[in-house]
Protein backbone atom coordinates (compact mmCIF):
# COMPACT_ATOMS: atom_id res chain seq x y z
CA UNK A 1 0.00 0.00 0.00
CA UNK A 2 1.76 3.39 -0.69
CA UNK A 3 1.98 6.29 1.52
CA UNK A 4 0.61 8.60 -0.69
CA UNK A 5 -3.13 9.67 0.55
CA UNK A 6 -5.85 8.24 -2.09
CA UNK A 7 -3.43 6.06 -4.47
CA UNK A 8 -3.97 5.22 -8.04
CA UNK A 9 -5.86 1.72 -8.62
CA UNK A 10 -4.09 1.32 -11.53
CA UNK A 11 -0.47 3.09 -10.92
CA UNK A 12 0.99 4.60 -14.13
CA UNK A 13 3.86 4.19 -15.60
CA UNK A 14 7.26 6.07 -14.15
CA UNK A 15 8.59 8.48 -17.25
CA UNK A 16 11.99 10.43 -16.52
CA UNK A 17 14.34 10.03 -13.82
CA UNK A 18 13.00 9.29 -10.47
CA UNK A 19 13.70 11.40 -7.53
CA UNK A 20 16.90 10.95 -5.44
CA UNK A 21 15.69 10.65 -1.64
CA UNK A 22 17.97 10.66 1.44
CA UNK A 23 18.83 7.31 2.66
CA UNK A 24 16.71 7.10 5.85
CA UNK A 25 18.39 3.43 6.91
CA UNK A 26 21.40 4.97 7.53
CA UNK A 27 22.50 5.65 11.27
CA UNK A 28 25.34 6.59 12.96
CA UNK A 29 27.19 4.45 15.62
CA UNK A 30 30.42 5.39 17.98
CA UNK A 31 33.35 3.47 16.59
CA UNK A 32 34.76 2.17 19.62
CA UNK A 33 31.56 1.32 21.29
CA UNK A 34 29.87 -0.52 17.88
CA UNK A 35 26.49 -0.49 20.00
CA UNK A 36 23.58 -1.70 17.65
CA UNK A 37 21.55 0.85 19.43
CA UNK A 38 23.67 3.99 20.19
CA UNK A 39 23.62 6.26 23.01
CA UNK A 40 24.28 9.48 21.11
CA UNK A 41 23.92 12.67 22.94
CA UNK A 42 22.86 16.30 21.34
CA UNK A 43 25.77 18.87 22.83
CA UNK A 44 24.00 22.24 22.02
CA UNK A 45 25.68 24.47 24.18
CA UNK A 46 29.83 23.48 22.85
CA UNK A 47 27.41 21.95 19.29
CA UNK A 48 28.96 18.72 19.70
CA UNK A 49 27.54 15.19 19.13
CA UNK A 50 28.83 12.95 22.08
CA UNK A 51 28.83 9.15 22.08
CA UNK A 52 26.75 9.12 25.85
CA UNK A 53 29.10 5.73 26.74
CA UNK A 54 32.97 6.28 25.99
CA UNK A 55 32.61 10.33 25.13
CA UNK A 56 33.71 10.14 21.77
CA UNK A 57 33.10 13.59 20.01
CA UNK A 58 31.47 11.74 16.38
CA UNK A 59 30.71 15.34 15.22
CA UNK A 60 31.39 19.33 16.07
CA UNK A 61 29.24 22.14 15.00
CA UNK A 62 25.74 20.88 14.42
CA UNK A 63 22.81 22.89 14.38
CA UNK A 64 20.50 23.57 16.62
CA UNK A 65 16.89 22.49 16.03
CA UNK A 66 15.30 23.43 18.71
CA UNK A 67 12.34 26.47 18.68
CA UNK A 68 13.79 29.63 19.27
CA UNK A 69 12.30 31.70 22.72
CA UNK A 70 14.34 34.46 22.80
CA UNK A 71 12.98 37.94 21.54
CA UNK A 72 14.17 40.75 19.92
CA UNK A 73 11.07 42.83 20.08
CA UNK A 74 11.14 46.35 21.54
CA UNK A 75 8.98 47.12 24.39
CA UNK A 76 6.01 49.32 22.20
CA UNK A 77 6.48 46.80 19.51
CA UNK A 78 4.87 43.20 18.60
CA UNK A 79 7.33 39.97 19.72
CA UNK A 80 8.22 38.17 16.19
CA UNK A 81 8.53 34.93 16.34
CA UNK A 82 11.74 33.44 14.55
CA UNK A 83 10.67 29.96 14.13
CA UNK A 84 7.63 30.41 12.06
CA UNK A 85 4.43 28.63 11.37
CA UNK A 86 3.92 24.75 11.63
CA UNK A 87 4.17 23.45 7.90
CA UNK A 88 0.85 22.32 6.25
CA UNK A 89 1.34 18.72 4.75
CA UNK A 90 -1.54 19.93 2.41
CA UNK A 91 0.65 22.12 0.57
CA UNK A 92 3.69 21.97 -1.36
CA UNK A 93 7.19 23.43 -1.25
CA UNK A 94 9.30 24.18 1.67
CA UNK A 95 6.87 26.30 3.15
CA UNK A 96 10.12 28.82 4.65
CA UNK A 97 9.67 31.98 2.49
CA UNK A 98 10.92 35.04 4.16
CA UNK A 99 7.77 37.70 4.53
CA UNK A 100 8.23 41.44 4.63
CA UNK A 101 6.43 43.14 7.40
CA UNK A 102 3.56 45.79 6.15
CA UNK A 103 4.58 48.09 9.25
CA UNK A 104 7.28 50.96 8.56
CA UNK A 105 6.18 53.97 10.12
CA UNK A 106 3.33 54.77 7.73
CA UNK A 107 5.39 55.37 4.29
CA UNK A 108 3.85 52.57 2.46
CA UNK A 109 7.17 51.22 1.23
CA UNK A 110 6.85 48.19 3.20
CA UNK A 111 3.46 47.61 1.90
CA UNK A 112 4.59 48.07 -1.35
CA UNK A 113 8.17 45.57 -1.08
CA UNK A 114 5.65 43.02 0.89
CA UNK A 115 2.87 42.74 -2.39
CA UNK A 116 5.90 42.15 -4.88
CA UNK A 117 7.89 39.57 -2.84
CA UNK A 118 5.00 38.37 -2.41
CA UNK A 119 4.01 37.78 -6.10
CA UNK A 120 7.66 36.98 -6.64
CA UNK A 121 7.86 33.90 -4.01
CA UNK A 122 3.60 32.87 -5.11
CA UNK A 123 3.51 28.77 -5.42
CA UNK A 124 2.26 28.56 -8.52
CA UNK A 125 -1.37 27.31 -7.77
CA UNK A 126 -1.42 27.37 -3.99
CA UNK A 127 -3.56 30.16 -4.41
CA UNK A 128 -6.28 28.13 -5.93
CA UNK A 129 -5.59 25.45 -3.61
CA UNK A 130 -5.93 27.62 -0.41
CA UNK A 131 -9.18 28.79 -1.89
CA UNK A 132 -10.58 25.28 -1.97
CA UNK A 133 -9.68 24.67 1.20
CA UNK A 134 -11.27 27.33 2.92
CA UNK A 135 -14.49 26.53 0.87
CA UNK A 136 -13.77 22.99 2.32
CA UNK A 137 -13.89 23.78 5.61
CA UNK A 138 -16.59 25.98 5.55
CA UNK A 139 -18.90 23.62 3.62
CA UNK A 140 -17.70 21.38 6.26
CA UNK A 141 -18.91 23.92 9.23
CA UNK A 142 -22.13 24.29 7.93
CA UNK A 143 -23.18 20.63 8.17
CA UNK A 144 -21.79 19.84 11.32
CA UNK A 145 -18.54 17.69 9.77
CA UNK A 146 -15.58 17.10 11.95
CA UNK A 147 -11.98 18.45 10.94
CA UNK A 148 -10.98 15.15 10.44
CA UNK A 149 -13.75 14.64 7.25
CA UNK A 150 -12.63 18.12 6.09
CA UNK A 151 -9.14 16.91 6.06
CA UNK A 152 -9.77 13.74 4.24
CA UNK A 153 -11.61 16.05 1.65
CA UNK A 154 -8.89 18.07 1.65
CA UNK A 155 -6.24 15.33 1.03
CA UNK A 156 -8.32 13.84 -1.61
CA UNK A 157 -8.85 16.89 -3.76
CA UNK A 158 -4.95 17.75 -3.38
CA UNK A 159 -4.53 14.39 -5.34
CA UNK A 160 -7.02 15.25 -7.98
CA UNK A 161 -5.24 18.53 -8.55
CA UNK A 162 -1.46 16.65 -8.45
CA UNK A 163 -3.12 13.88 -11.50
CA UNK A 164 -5.05 16.93 -13.60
CA UNK A 165 -8.00 14.41 -13.33
CA UNK A 166 -11.36 16.20 -13.41
CA UNK A 167 -10.54 19.04 -16.08
CA UNK A 168 -13.29 21.18 -17.07
CA UNK A 169 -15.23 20.68 -13.97
CA UNK A 170 -15.95 23.54 -12.11
CA UNK A 171 -14.39 23.82 -8.15
CA UNK A 172 -17.70 23.27 -6.43
CA UNK A 173 -18.29 20.08 -8.14
CA UNK A 174 -14.61 18.23 -7.39
CA UNK A 175 -15.28 19.95 -3.78
CA UNK A 176 -18.78 18.38 -3.98
CA UNK A 177 -17.50 15.06 -4.58
CA UNK A 178 -14.69 14.73 -2.53
CA UNK A 179 -16.69 15.70 0.90
CA UNK A 180 -19.66 13.07 -0.20
CA UNK A 181 -16.49 10.53 -0.82
CA UNK A 182 -14.96 11.89 3.05
CA UNK A 183 -18.32 11.23 4.43
CA UNK A 184 -18.98 7.80 3.28
CA UNK A 185 -15.39 6.51 4.00
CA UNK A 186 -16.05 7.68 7.85
CA UNK A 187 -18.96 6.30 8.27
CA UNK A 188 -20.78 9.72 8.49
CA UNK A 189 -22.75 9.09 5.32
CA UNK A 190 -24.28 12.27 3.93
CA UNK A 191 -27.20 12.21 1.02
CA UNK A 192 -26.66 13.84 -2.20
CA UNK A 193 -29.34 16.25 -1.97
CA UNK A 194 -27.37 17.21 1.38
CA UNK A 195 -24.41 18.10 -0.69
CA UNK A 196 -26.75 19.82 -2.81
CA UNK A 197 -28.01 22.26 -1.03
CA UNK A 198 -24.62 23.16 0.52
CA UNK A 199 -22.35 23.36 -2.93
CA UNK A 200 -25.21 24.13 -5.06
CA UNK A 201 -23.83 21.99 -7.54
CA UNK A 202 -26.52 19.55 -9.38
CA UNK A 203 -26.99 16.40 -8.56
CA UNK A 204 -25.82 14.78 -12.00
CA UNK A 205 -22.87 16.75 -11.77
CA UNK A 206 -21.41 15.52 -8.02
CA UNK A 207 -22.25 11.80 -9.59
CA UNK A 208 -19.79 11.93 -12.58
CA UNK A 209 -17.69 13.35 -10.30
CA UNK A 210 -18.00 11.12 -7.48
CA UNK A 211 -18.10 8.00 -10.31
CA UNK A 212 -14.64 9.56 -11.87
CA UNK A 213 -13.10 9.34 -8.67
CA UNK A 214 -13.91 6.22 -6.92
CA UNK A 215 -12.68 4.83 -10.56
CA UNK A 216 -9.49 6.70 -9.99
CA UNK A 217 -7.93 6.25 -6.56
CA UNK A 218 -8.01 3.46 -3.40
CA UNK A 219 -11.07 4.44 -1.17
CA UNK A 220 -12.69 3.16 1.37
CA UNK A 221 -16.09 4.00 0.12
CA UNK A 222 -18.82 1.85 1.18
CA UNK A 223 -22.64 1.56 0.05
CA UNK A 224 -24.63 3.89 2.38
CA UNK A 225 -27.52 1.82 3.94
CA UNK A 226 -30.61 2.98 5.98
CA UNK A 227 -29.76 2.32 9.20
CA UNK A 228 -26.69 4.45 8.86
CA UNK A 229 -29.02 7.70 8.19
CA UNK A 230 -31.61 6.49 11.46
CA UNK A 231 -29.22 8.28 14.25
CA UNK A 232 -28.86 11.63 12.72
CA UNK A 233 -32.51 11.75 11.56
CA UNK A 234 -34.32 10.11 14.31
CA UNK A 235 -32.31 13.15 16.22
CA UNK A 236 -33.36 15.83 14.03
CA UNK A 237 -37.16 14.78 14.59
CA UNK A 238 -36.36 14.64 18.57
CA UNK A 239 -37.76 11.23 18.25
CA UNK A 240 -36.82 8.78 21.37
CA UNK A 241 -34.44 6.03 21.43
CA UNK A 242 -37.13 3.12 21.57
CA UNK A 243 -38.93 4.93 18.15
CA UNK A 244 -35.18 4.91 16.73
CA UNK A 245 -34.29 1.20 17.42
CA UNK A 246 -38.08 0.14 15.75
CA UNK A 247 -37.24 2.26 12.91
CA UNK A 248 -33.51 0.43 12.26
CA UNK A 249 -35.23 -3.16 13.07
CA UNK A 250 -38.05 -1.94 10.56
CA UNK A 251 -35.50 -1.19 7.67
CA UNK A 252 -33.78 -4.46 8.50
CA UNK A 253 -36.08 -6.37 8.22
CA UNK A 254 -37.39 -4.47 5.28
CA UNK A 255 -34.48 -5.53 3.49
CA UNK A 256 -34.62 -9.16 4.52
CA UNK A 257 -38.25 -9.04 3.14
CA UNK A 258 -37.74 -6.82 0.24
CA UNK A 259 -40.73 -5.06 1.10
CA UNK A 260 -39.48 -1.47 -0.49
CA UNK A 261 -36.59 -3.15 -2.77
CA UNK A 262 -35.76 -0.67 -5.28
CA UNK A 263 -36.49 2.28 -3.10
CA UNK A 264 -33.31 4.65 -2.27
CA UNK A 265 -32.16 4.13 1.37
CA UNK A 266 -33.77 7.60 1.69
CA UNK A 267 -36.60 6.57 1.23
CA UNK A 268 -37.06 3.49 2.93
CA UNK A 269 -35.30 5.07 5.82
CA UNK A 270 -37.72 8.10 6.16
CA UNK A 271 -40.93 5.14 5.60
CA UNK A 272 -39.60 3.02 8.77
CA UNK A 273 -39.05 6.34 10.99
CA UNK A 274 -42.34 7.85 9.61
CA UNK A 275 -44.32 4.29 10.52
CA UNK A 276 -42.43 3.85 13.82
CA UNK A 277 -43.43 6.94 15.20
CA UNK A 278 -46.84 6.07 14.64
CA UNK A 279 -46.64 2.50 15.88
CA UNK A 280 -45.68 4.76 19.36
CA UNK A 281 -48.29 6.54 19.52
CA UNK A 282 -46.18 9.68 18.57
CA UNK A 283 -46.64 10.45 15.01
CA UNK A 284 -45.03 12.79 12.59
CA UNK A 285 -46.41 14.23 9.96
CA UNK A 286 -44.91 13.16 6.19
CA UNK A 287 -44.51 17.20 6.01
CA UNK A 288 -42.10 17.03 9.05
CA UNK A 289 -40.43 13.58 7.93
CA UNK A 290 -40.10 15.31 4.67
CA UNK A 291 -38.01 18.37 5.97
CA UNK A 292 -35.64 16.75 7.56
CA UNK A 293 -34.91 13.32 5.36
CA UNK A 294 -35.49 15.55 1.87
CA UNK A 295 -37.96 13.36 0.66
CA UNK A 296 -41.08 14.00 -0.94
CA UNK A 297 -44.24 13.70 0.66
CA UNK A 298 -46.01 11.49 -1.80
CA UNK A 299 -42.85 8.70 -1.92
CA UNK A 300 -42.88 8.60 1.86
CA UNK A 301 -46.77 7.66 1.77
CA UNK A 302 -45.87 5.41 -1.14
CA UNK A 303 -43.37 3.51 0.88
CA UNK A 304 -45.61 3.37 3.81
CA UNK A 305 -48.25 2.27 2.18
CA UNK A 306 -45.65 -0.97 1.14
CA UNK A 307 -45.06 -1.51 4.87
CA UNK A 308 -48.93 -1.37 6.31
CA UNK A 309 -49.81 -3.74 4.01
CA UNK A 310 -46.99 -6.06 4.91
CA UNK A 311 -46.89 -4.66 8.75
CA UNK A 312 -48.00 -8.53 10.02
CA UNK A 313 -44.73 -9.88 8.70
CA UNK A 314 -42.60 -6.84 9.56
CA UNK A 315 -43.88 -6.93 13.08
CA UNK A 316 -44.01 -10.25 13.58
CA UNK A 317 -43.07 -11.46 17.44
CA UNK A 318 -43.56 -7.68 18.36
CA UNK A 319 -46.37 -6.69 20.25
CA UNK A 320 -47.64 -3.44 19.17
CA UNK A 321 -50.90 -1.95 18.73
CA UNK A 322 -51.94 -1.85 14.88
CA UNK A 323 -54.60 0.90 15.53
CA UNK A 324 -52.03 3.33 16.18
CA UNK A 325 -50.94 2.81 12.49
CA UNK A 326 -53.16 5.57 10.18
CA UNK A 327 -54.73 4.18 7.13
CA UNK A 328 -52.07 4.82 4.11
Amino acid sequence: MSNIPFPRLQPQADVGPKQILPDLNIKIICPDCRKQVPNIIEEFASGDLVCGDCGLVLGDRIIDTRSEWRTFANDDGDDPSRVGAAANPLLDGSQLDTVISRRDGGSGTARDLNKVHGRANAVKGEKNLLNAYQEITAMSDSIGLTRLIADIAKQLYKRVEEEKLLRGKSTESIIAACIFIACRQENVPRTFKEICVITRVPKKEIGRCFKTLIRTFETNVSTMASEDLMSRFCSMLKLRMEIQKTATELTIKTKELGTLAGKSPVSVAAACIYMASCLYNQPQSTKDVAQVTGVSEVTIKNSYKLLHNEKASLLQGKKYDYTNLPPP
